[in-house]
C-alpha cells in the first residue's frame, strides 16, 4: 500500500498514540503541523478510502489496520527498487559512503546484520 506523505502524518499519529477520534488527530496535527480540521479529515478519508485506517463510532474513532513495519518495508523494497536497481548491496554502500560512522554505530551495524540484536 502506498501512502503520501499526508497520510503518512495521520498513520503516524495512530501509530505513535494507539486509536483516536479525529478530532483528537486534527488537534494534534494542527500543533505539530499547522493543518485545519478539512485538511486532516479530508487524510483520513483517504486513508479510510485505502483500507489503512478503520473507522467506528462513538466519535469517529480512528484505528490503524496497517503495522507501521508494514509500511516501512513496502516503502524501503519501493527505494531500493527504483534507486538502486533492486541491490539492497547498493543501497548500504551508498548510505555508508554518504557519513561517517562511529565505532559504536559500527559495531550496531555488523550486529544487526548478525542477527545478533533487533533493529
Amino acid at each position: 500500500m502506498k501512502l503520501f506523505d499526508s497520510e503518512l502524518k495521520v498513520m503516524n499519529v495512530l501509530w505513535s498514540k494507539g486509536s483516536r477520534t479525529a478530532k483528537e488527530i486534527s488537534d494534534i496535527l494542527k500543533a505539530e503541523t499547522g493543518w485545519n480540521m478539512n485538511t486532516t479529515y479530508t487524510v483520513i478519508k483517504k486513508c479510510i478510502a485505502k483500507g489503512a485506517i478503520e473507522r467506528s463510532e462513538p466519535g469517529f474513532l480512528c484505528r490503524a489496520l496497517i503495522p507501521k513495519e508494514a509500511v516501512q518495508e513496502a516503502e524501503t523494497d519501493e527505494l531500493i527498487g527504483k534507486l538502486y536497481d533492486g541491490s539492497v548491496d547498493k543501497l548500504f554502500a551508498s548510505l555508508l559512503g554518504r557519513k561517517q560512522l562511529s565505532a559504536e554505530q559500527i559495531t550496531r551495524l555488523k550486529q544487526l546484520v548478525e542477527g545478533e540484536v533487533e533493529p
